[in-house]
């Protein structure tokens, strides 16, 4: 019985080879996995914790005021995650009334919802250490390139992280909003994609800090932190304040992966985001040009959601520690004893090693600070290209058997 592999050389080198050029069009999808795997300024992690330490710290903080509703939201609730929660709250809020769930009429599931926002504000309020980081590798990156197509950010993080990285390096972006005084969401905007390729695209997939409603029932971006209209998805029918930034946001995801030749990494989101997930799994599905990398910090068997999608679509690719999995097929990663070049070296370590002195070497790009650092390395790859093996290396086709 043959065993499937994967050289993580082989993959790494055309990867390297792709995202150097500038002529691909490329996308990130950014999830909470990334500020959790960050540093704050004194070393210690995470820089903002993932939905599971946010749901705990959002909920400890709220219960002595909301204990019963809390218990009895998770009762029936299938997800206990605080965007689940939010999302019930808020529905509640709209169709009960002065009638009581839980002990809390309308009025009080609507104040419960807006302090549910003002503790999540509280706790993703958080800045970049001074020096270096994972997102100024990023964007490193994307000004580090003159490019034929915009690259395009899709994130569900409600941080300001990714705008103080484009800020402190004063490289433009556009997020969806236009105006100066109180600036308002355009969706036409977002779905036409007009601005020049140096400008990227930031698309706040959950909403943001910085949004809250506005005096036409819109949602506009104050520019202050303390505001926290969040946008999630709901299980009942939205107003047009929670419908419009989330429905445009999530089809310019779907119409990126519905254009030629395109290419979304994805780092830190889990694909248990069954909206998001579906979008992907659309456009995957409508166009054989398009792939997906799913870089996963997980090993391969824990990333259930991640590898349903693959299984079903040859173009979505997993790469996690131990094993990746190509064109439906999962494979142990399989390293060479030898080099491919006597100069491969350090690039070998800056995907594959030990996170931790003492354990296995593994494959390290599901961490969001070694992918980023991968990523701002990649510009001297022109001068490693030949380095990939003779065969056409599969990321750099968009044949979907590969992808």
């Amino acid at each position: 019985m043959s065993v499937n592999v994967h050289n993580p050389d082989q993959y790494m080198a055309s990867l390297r080879t792709i995202i150097a050029q500038g002529r691909k069009k490329i996308g990130f999808l950014i999830g909470a996995g990334c500020p959790a795997g960050m540093a704050k300024a004194d070393g210690s992690y995470p820089l903002i914790p993932a939905v599971e330490g946010l749901t705990k710290q959002v909920l400890t903080t709220l219960e002595p005021k909301y204990k019963k509703q809390i218990d009895g939201l998770k009762a029936e609730l299938p997800k206990q995650d605080i965007e689940t929660i939010l999302s019930r709250v808020r529905s509640l809020a709209k169709v009960i009334g002065v009638s009581k769930v839980h002990d809390l009429d309308g009025a009080g599931f609507h104040t419960f919802g807006e302090d549910i926002c003002t503790e999540i504000g509280k706790i993703v309020n958080a800045e970049l250490p001074k020096g270096n980081s994972a997102y100024a590798d990023l964007i490193n990156w994307v000004t580090g390139a003159s490019r034929d197509h915009p690259v395009e950010i899709f994130t569900t993080n409600y941080d300001l992280l990714l705008e103080e990285a484009f800020e402190a390096v004063r490289a433009p972006y556009f997020d969806g909003f236009t105006g100066g005084r109180e600036p308002f969401f355009d969706p036409v905007s977002v779905s036409r994609n007009d601005l020049p390729a140096r400008w990227t695209r930031l698309w706040k997939l959950h909403g943001s800090l910085g949004w809250c409603a506005g005096g036409n029932d819109e949602v506009v971006r104050t520019g202050k932190s303390s505001a926290s209209h969040l946008v999630f998805p709901e299980h009942l029918k939205y107003d047009q304040t929670q419908k419009a930034p989330y429905t445009a946001l999530l089809d310019r995801l779907k119409t990126f992966l519905s254009t030629d030749d395109t290419l979304l990494i994805s780092i830190g989101f889990s694909y248990a985001d069954s909206h998001i997930a579906a979008r992907i799994d659309e456009g995957l599905a409508g166009n054989a040009s398009a792939s997906v990398f799913a870089f996963m910090f997980k090993n391969l068997d824990e990333e259930v959601a991640a590898c349903d999608l693959a299984r079903k679509r040859p173009n979505f690719s997993i790469y996690a520690r131990d094993k990746a999995m190509m064109n439906g097929t999962k494979g142990a990663w399989d390293l060479p004893l030898d080099l491919p070049s006597k100069d491969w070296g350090p690039i070998r370590a800056t995907y594959w090693g030990a996170p931790k002195p003492g354990e296995p070497a593994q494959f390290l790009l599901g961490a969001v600070e070694p992918f980023c650092s991968f990523l701002a390395a990649s510009r001297s790859a022109q001068i490693f290209s030949a380095l990939a093996p003779a065969a056409p290396a599969p990321l750099l086709t968009v044949v979907p058997a590969v992808a």
